[in-house]
């Protein structure tokens, strides 16, 4: 008996499949052994590659987000004007076949043509310029940083217990001691005359902290780590400036120049990595077109870059609703339903760079004590913890940027976030102020009629702000 096959309808005719590789790439066109061929990683292979696909009355193809190998591949493809779908690997393995680069570039384009392939973000060519600077200097930071924990353990080595007397090794104070031992004083009360009027403990005490062993292996070694951490701190200063320079370029090419100034964040503290030259409160204004993002709470100065360089202001115009941008961010549960039931509503597992600024931002919300999403977070970490706090203040932030960013609309808080328990001992509270006072409830305007007419009142109002 023969089994019964359900069709699938094609949507995408002329459709090729690539399966990239770090030395080879494999493109079908079809589902023959002919139509399948091997193209070389160098720019005439690429060029190559392209212009069999034209002469194949290729529109559109699907490929795979293979490490940093898609991306010359990628530029070639759509600077000939081919619709390329970018996808996640995950999308196409789901399936239990023999694994050869034929037979994966053949499933790709099969997919591809049935329009089951998903295609993943991809910022514009400015945004994506300016999240090449941003990703180099965090990885710089992240060197630097190393360099930093391998002069405290020198530092401890030699006996110098600068940790315990100064908050940052670092700083004002450490970063002068640390410069003057690698210049070769050794000499603890000299050493400690370099104290800042701000540090907490006294020369005396400084000075017992100095008196080292005097290893001539771990002096070269802190030497070492210290001119480390001035190399990177020189090219950190240099990719600020070359941030500086092209921010400053794209907002003065925008079609809207903006020459309002928003307000000034002065409770927004700066912590040492932030960049250096620009004011992000002025620039970021500029660059959303007078949308103010650092005035929500928890939001800082890092994670205005962060949304500047890995979306941009015109990525969240790529995002239908504030909803597919929380999945997208996957901020928001992966709900699974069967039988009308909920069986599960975890948060998908992974994160991007955005997803951990945004993080990070609700963690700092939770700390914080007046703000209104501070009374937020506090009522979730109440009732479900610390993380699911962070986690649903997270996409509350992502979801507030969306709307900012898309309608143009100010941020607006909420005035209270109350629990139901409350609520009730407020109404509890007013029902006896007015049975004390002899009072109608109908005579307060609580009718039916007076209703209406304050919640059309209440609608008609909240449109006219929107609007403004």
């Amino acid at each position: 008996m023969k089994e019964k096959q359900i069709p699938l309808t094609v949507i995408n005719p002329q459709a090729a499949g690539i399966d990239v590789g770090s030395r080879t790439h494999f493109v079908a066109i079809g589902q023959e052994q002919k139509d399948v061929k091997s193209f070389g990683v160098y720019a005439e292979d690429l060029t190559a590659l392209t212009q069999w696909l034209i002469e194949n009355d290729i529109t559109t193809v699907a490929m795979e987000s293979t490490g940093s190998y898609w991306q010359n591949l990628f530029v070639e493809l759509i600077n000939k004007g081919l619709d390329v779908v970018l996808t996640n690997g995950k999308f196409t393995k789901n399936i239990n076949r023999k694994k050869t680069d034929v037979l994966d570039c053949q499933w790709i384009q099969k997919m591809h043509s049935l329009g089951l392939l998903p295609s993943s973000f991809l910022p514009d060519h400015s945004t994506e310029n300016l999240r090449t600077f941003c990703r180099h200097r965090t990885n710089m930071i992240q060197q630097r940083a190393d360099s930093i924990h391998k002069m405290a353990k020198f530092l401890k080595y030699l006996n110098f217990r600068l940790d315990v007397v100064v908050r940052d090794v670092t700083g004002l104070t450490g970063l002068k001691i640390i410069d003057d031992i690698c210049n070769g004083n050794l000499d603890p009360k000299s050493l400690a005359a370099h104290r800042h009027h701000n540090c907490k403990k006294s020369e005396v005490e400084i000075a017992k902290a100095l008196v080292s062993n005097q290893r001539a292996d771990y002096l070269f070694g802190l030497k070492q780590e210290y001119d480390r951490y001035q190399f990177y701190s020189a090219k950190i200063l240099e990719c600020d400036q070359e941030i500086g320079k092209f921010l400053d370029t794209t907002i003065r090419h925008k079609e809207k120049v903006v020459d309002q100034i928003p307000d000034s964040k002065y409770f927004k503290r700066q912590n040492k990595n932030a960049i250096k030259g620009i004011d992000l409160n002025i620039v970021s204004y500029q660059y959303f077109d007078e949308v103010d993002l650092l005035s929500i709470p928890g939001v800082s100065h890092s994670t205005v870059l962060t949304i500047m360089s890995e979306i941009g202001p015109d990525g969240f115009n790529k995002f239908p609703t504030a909803q597919h941008f929380a999945s997208w961010l996957k901020l928001a549960p992966n709900n699974k339903i069967s039988g009308g039931r909920i069986l599960s509503n975890r948060i998908p597992q992974g994160s991007n760079r955005l997803k951990i600024a945004l993080r990070n931002a609700a963690n700092a919300v939770g700390n914080l004590k007046d703000a209104d999403l501070a009374k937020f977070f506090r009522k979730i970490a109440f009732k479900k913890g610390r993380q699911t706090a962070i986690n649903a203040t997270a996409r509350k932030i992502a979801v507030i940027l969306w709307n900012m960013i898309t309608k143009r609309q100010p941020y607006m808080p909420k005035n209270n976030y109350l629990f139901l328990d409350q609520k009730r001992r407020i109404v509890s509270r007013m029902r006896k102020q007015i049975a004390d006072l002899g009072l109608n409830p109908n005579e307060l305007g609580f009718s039916r009629e007076n209703r209406d007419k304050i919640a059309a009142q209440i609608t008609s109002d909240f449109q006219t702000i929107s609007l403004r």
